[in-house]
């Protein structure tokens, strides 16, 4: 099934220059790109998006490292994008994250972990109309789609 999700370019993609290299592999993986934009996150929205760490002792430090430069809000298309995109993603603590996955590529903490994925269906479809208005999600046909599934696969 077709589907879309959220990944957020946290601000250590920023500070290190990294943007292009992790769209890259996003669009190398074949995912259709269908939205993209960059803003400053607040306490208020950190706050919603972060709800489920509040109780946590490091849930002021998460908001406050996202707050540190704007980030690059991106949604991703694509047969099972969800589970696609968490898994180049690889595991949130870095330093258990396999080479070859963006983690395991490019770092070395828990917290400065390059991206946020959505983790279900539920949890994309909530955060991207956190992130996004309805016209900031593009519907276009990707010229390669023939070529990246067979038919009785979406």
């Amino acid at each position: 099934m077709i589907e879309k999700t959220l990944v957020i370019l946290k601000p250590s993609t920023l500070q290190r220059g990294l943007v292009g290299e992790i769209t890259r592999i996003f669009e190398h993986k074949g995912l259709r790109l269908a939205g993209m934009k960059m803003m400053q996150l607040n306490d208020e929205v950190l706050s919603e998006h972060y709800s489920h760490l509040k109780e946590k002792p490091f849930f002021q430090r998460v908001k406050d490292a996202m707050m540190v430069t704007p980030v690059i809000v991106c949604c991703y298309e694509g047969v099972d994008a969800i589970q696609a995109v968490r898994a180049l993603a690889g595991p949130t603590n870095g330093r258990l994250a396999a080479p070859g996955t963006i983690r395991g590529n490019y770092c070395m903490s828990f917290q400065e972990n390059i991206v946020h994925t959505s983790d279900s269906p539920e949890t994309a479809a909530v955060e991207l109309t956190r992130f996004f208005k309805p016209d900031e999600i593009f519907d276009y046909k990707q010229a390669t789609f023939d070529y990246l599934y067979a038919s009785d696969e979406y």
